[in-house]
């Protein structure tokens, strides 16, 4: 039996990060719900570079844009940088194909340095997917830098807050063959 496919565009310049710490917690809690297959796409690390054309993509840019585009569900997730996601991450979706998206299942998730930073699920990250016509799920998921202890989320709000965004996504998900 496979599991979902789960694709992690992951927005976070560092290495570990708070962001992928509050991934970490995602998958781990999405895995005691349903099999889960993931992988993660780090966006800085595909030297996107001057890359503006998806014709232009080098073979391994055009593979995670593909892996991305084919996903059962796609987590989006990013730290906040001056109000919004990184270059680098927009620069990422600017390569995807206007129509993959569409009606496929994504999750919101951001870190940020304090609460206000959430504004950036609603201001700019449902917008961005909203042009692909994605189906954002319904509870995006949010964490500051006092919910950690380095990378490691301990906050047990967020981790309430993960557990019902993927109680509540179960209806959007396809069934894992």
């Amino acid at each position: 039996m496979s599991g979902l496919r789960v694709v992690v565009v992951n927005g976070s310049p560092s290495r570990p990060s708070r962001t992928m710490g509050l991934v970490d917690v995602i998958l781990e809690t999405l895995g005691k719900l349903v099999p889960v297959e993931a992988s993660r796409i780090d966006v800085y690390r595909l030297g996107l570079g001057e890359t503006v054309e998806r014709s232009d993509a080098p073979p391994e840019v055009e593979a995670a844009l593909r892996s991305a585009e084919e996903a059962d569900l796609l987590i989006a997730a990013t730290p906040v940088f001056r109000g919004s996601y990184p270059g680098m991450f927009k620069q990422f979706f600017d390569l995807v194909d206007q129509y993959a998206l569409a009606d496929k299942p994504v999750l919101l998730a951001a870190t940020g340095g304090g609460d206000h930073h959430a504004l950036v699920l609603e201001h700019a990250l449902r917008p961005l997917f909203g042009f692909f016509q994605a189906l954002t799920l319904p509870v995006a998921i949010f964490a500051s830098s006092g919910d950690f202890d380095g990378t490691v989320l301990l906050n047990p709000r967020v981790h309430g807050r993960i557990q019902i965004a993927l109680e509540s996504a179960g209806r959007y998900l396809p069934v894992p063959k």
